[in-house]
């Protein structure tokens, strides 16, 4: 049984509600809410930091080089943004 598809935040076509990827306009997370990339607490754009951790969520936009909210696209270019966890392999 096909599940119900939500209209995707940036462009509004319908996509499946656990999609990843709006396969209409390429951009990420395109239903449900935002999530924070190191705690995974809902997040919302506008936002400077998350409100349970605390990481910043301004970051600089690898291809333009612009400050952007961290959102899965960069909101000047497009380009897709990723969180590298500056503590990934290290030893505790």
């Amino acid at each position: 049984m096909p599940g119900y598809k939500h209209p995707c935040r940036y462009c509004g076509k319908l996509v499946a509600s656990d999609a990843n990827v709006c396969p209409f306009c390429g951009k990420g997370t395109p239903t449900g809410s935002l999530r924070c990339p190191k705690c995974k607490s809902p997040i919302e754009e506008g936002w400077r930091n998350c409100s349970h951790c605390g990481l910043l969520l301004e970051t600089t936009c690898p291809q333009c080089k612009k400050t952007t909210f961290f959102g899965p696209n960069c909101q000047h270019c497009g380009a897709v943004l990723t969180y590298v966890d500056p503590n990934q392999g290290k030893k505790k």
